[in-house]
């Protein structure tokens, strides 16, 4: 094992690659630098969300989204536990911020015809306790039940809004499926991902022997907590873009927008060039 860098391992978890196998400076190669497809995800979200005019909340989203990969990256390649803060934390907040967008669903963007802002208020105050309270405790688990729980908050609530009465009627079917379709895509990926991470954490001694038996870099492709990254970018990705295009449609005008795709990857265009009210 190389010399380390950074130093020993502060973290509160550590994952089935082996540290420091490559180089000084990164503890675990593989799972940082697939954070970068986080990142890039997060990156051409925000470009295409910039591009459409959409409102500003969904590029912060965006921002939020590219944050959790950075943080990430910073996570693995350190494994220090101020590092993990700023992976695990911004999961939270971003997710929690995606709850906020869901539960705001009153005509149009402006400060003074919606209940935004004391859904925005019960957010700062509910990631200040927390940040507060996992600073405090540094129980893994802890964090792992709160991000799950606002997860499944957001997917029940964006099954509400595809088949409450009085909102569903805004979308034509058409457009309702649609949405459903890309939403429930990127939240089997999410489970995948979850699947193979706990995979490769239960029968990490035996895929490490794989590994070596294989050689890298083809071993590269048994990093399964690599594979978590990359199945949970592209699944909240797909949740994000059905979530944007379903809050759109609910507050302004379905009419105005449509889901389209690049190179298979789906990504909202603006039907009209009016901004959003």
């Amino acid at each position: 094992m190389a010399h380390q860098f950074w130093g020993p391992i502060t973290a509160t978890l550590d994952w089935c690659e082996a540290n420091y196998q490559f180089s000084r400076y990164i503890a675990e190669a593989a799972n940082t630098f697939s954070n970068l497809f986080t990142i890039g995800l997060a990156l051409y979200g925000a470009v295409q969300a910039q591009s459409q005019g959409l409102p500003k909340r969904y590029l912060t989203g965006y921002t939020g989204f590219a944050l959790v990969g950075l943080g990430s990256f910073i996570f693995h390649a350190t494994l220090l536990f101020e590092a993990q803060l700023a992976d695990e934390l911004p999961m939270v907040y971003v997710a929690s911020y995606c709850s906020v967008i869901l539960f705001d669903t009153q005509r149009g963007f402006s400060w003074r015809n919606s209940n935004a802002i004391p859904l925005f208020l019960g957010y700062f105050l509910f990631n200040a306790l927390f940040t507060w309270s996992y600073y405090l405790s540094r129980n893994p688990i802890y964090h792992q039940v709160v991000f799950a729980t606002i997860m499944f908050t957001n997917v029940f609530r964006t099954a509400h809004l595809l088949r409450d009465r009085e909102i569903a009627e805004r979308l034509p079917d058409a457009e309702k499926e649609s949405i459903a379709r890309v939403f429930t895509t990127g939240v089997l990926l999410f489970i995948l991902g979850f699947a193979v991470w706990n995979l490769d954490n239960i029968f990490c001694s035996t895929v490490t022997v794989w590994k070596h038996a294989l050689g890298w870099p083809a071993a590269f492709l048994l990093e399964g907590h690599s594979w978590w990254h990359i199945f949970t970018a592209t699944g909240t990705y797909l949740m994000v873009i059905g979530n944007i295009c379903d809050t759109l449609c609910i507050k302004d005008d379905y009419r105005n927008f449509a889901l389209a795709y690049s190179f298979g990857v789906p990504r909202i265009q603006r039907v009209h060039k009016e901004k959003a009210l």
